[in-house]
């Protein structure tokens, strides 16, 4: 195997992954939108489940572009995009879930995984990087 198949390997492995992320989560959206209606800052304009369903067709979107390798490249944009503006949600949920009767391991879970979207962004800068 090649240096270069060897990486278009992992970058299709990535984005493969990313897509099965995105696709999963943007169908949970319309599924069961609750969850991420409470998601949602209350200080955005809006009802909560505009955002949920905006959010949910991007994922998809993305998702979708990411699984073509044609379209990867701004299928990755995408994603990176959805990373960085849903953060305040995840922002939110653990600002909320601390100040619940929630258990620890929820509340802690809620904190573990703000860092977990540097490298989601990563993963998508890199599918894209390597398309250009």
């Amino acid at each position: 195997m090649t240096a270069d198949s060897s990486r278009n390997t992992g970058v299709r492995t990535r984005a493969l992954a990313l897509a099965g992320l995105l696709l999963g989560v943007g169908t949970l959206h319309f599924v069961t939108p609750k969850p991420f209606d409470a998601l949602i800052p209350p200080q955005l304009p809006g009802k909560p489940r505009t955002y949920t369903q905006v959010s949910g067709a991007a994922e998809l979107t993305a998702g979708t572009l990411l699984l073509l390798p044609r379209t990867r490249g701004l299928g990755a944009r995408l994603a990176a995009l959805i990373f960085i503006t849903v953060f305040p949600g995840n922002v939110q949920m653990a600002y909320d879930w601390w100040n619940s009767d929630k258990p620890m391991a929820l509340k802690a879970g809620a904190l573990l995984r703000l860092p977990f979207q540097i490298p989601l962004i990563t993963s998508a800068r890199k599918v894209y990087r390597a398309g250009r």
